[in-house]
């Protein structure tokens, strides 16, 4: 066998999984060895289909839309990306037994629209069309009453109704940089527009992208573990290729990895987005340690210890069995 080329990878820290993920993955999990198979999940718990193949196995039952459940007592789990007030409204009508994985940093996004909206203000809100969390997010409020902000243009072209009774929100996975481009040209248009007590960028997104511009300068490509519908690894990509690296590539598993794209590469730089196991991005290694002499450096940015409690439902002091149709 030749000799393998030399391969250094910098691997960033903080990755994977961040503390809403884990938390909406533990509410599955729980509500399985508590109530048993089936339970049934609306939308993917989180994006990563290595992390919906696992719990379906497990017996999670993933639907799109409540009227895809049949009559039950098996709980429902909502996604960890929020939903409509629509949504549990429609369980509670059907007497469903549910759950709310939504994360605790999207929670606290939809609190804020509440607020403003409550003291009259018209709300922009600064995400992706179409994403589940912003689907959930506009779905707080009655229709009409959240404008989306997708760009800077958007920014600069948006007619509000009173520019002295407006607040902006935001998405809690965009990039940090196109977001703070976006806020910056809404307060210069609009002085008096009211934002979030704090920033609604949650800290996992924020983390990740930092560890990202450490490392993508010094790489000859960067590998952004996570699905092509996860809005935080498809933002990490962008970061890479904007802070220096010539080429940044999402990638889901390793069998998907094409050699030739890390042809004559002496530096990888290697990521997981919020939602990616960890055990994705080792398996990824080793299937570089087969073609290459590696050399792991780990690049760490920041310390994280940040966990959520379940709910209460599904913790230790809970009864063994909660009456299901408590809700209804």
């Amino acid at each position: 066998m030749p000799d393998r080329p030399p391969l250094t990878i910098l691997l960033a820290a903080p990755r994977g999984f961040c503390a809403g993920v884990d938390r909406a993955i533990q509410i599955v999990e729980l509500a399985l060895a508590r109530f048993g198979a089936p339970v049934y999940v609306r939308h993917e718990i989180v994006h990563n289909q290595f992390v919906v193949e696992n719990l379906r196995r497990k017996g999670a039952i993933f639907v799109e839309e409540l009227d895809e459940i049949p009559e039950t007592d098996a709980p429902v789990i909502f996604s960890a990306h929020g939903v409509p007030k629509a949504v549990p409204a429609a369980a509670r009508q059907r007497k469903l037994f549910y759950l709310d994985a939504t994360c605790p940093l999207v929670s606290k996004v939809h609190v804020e629209a509440e607020r403003h909206h409550a003291a009259g203000n018209e709300i922009l809100l600064i995400g992706h069309a179409g994403h589940p969390e912003v689907i959930g997010t506009m779905g707080q409020l009655p229709e009409g009453t959240v404008r989306l902000i997708e760009t800077a243009d958007d920014a600069r072209t948006v007619v509000p109704a009173d520019p002295e009774r407006l607040a902006f929100i935001t998405q809690t996975t965009l990039s940090v940089d196109d977001t703070a481009e976006m806020v910056a040209i809404l307060k210069e248009r609009f002085p008096a527009i009211a934002g979030p007590h704090k920033e609604d960028i949650c800290y996992a997104t924020t983390n990740r992208q930092a560890a990202v511009k450490s490392i993508a300068p010094r790489s000859d490509r960067v590998i952004v573990v996570g699905a092509p519908n996860s809005s935080n690894s498809l933002r990490l990509v962008e970061v890479a290729e904007r802070a220096g690296c010539p080429k940044a590539l999402l990638i889901q598993r390793a069998h998907e990895i094409d050699w030739a794209d890390f042809e004559g590469i002496r530096t990888l730089g290697v990521t997981a987005g919020a939602s990616a196991p960890l055990v994705l991005v080792d398996v990824i290694i080793d299937a570089f340690r087969a073609r290459f002499d590696v050399t792991v450096e780990s690049v760490v940015t920041a310390k994280e210890n940040i966990a959520f409690n379940v709910p209460r439902e599904l913790r230790d002091d809970a009864p063994a069995r909660v009456a299901r149709r408590a809700q209804g």
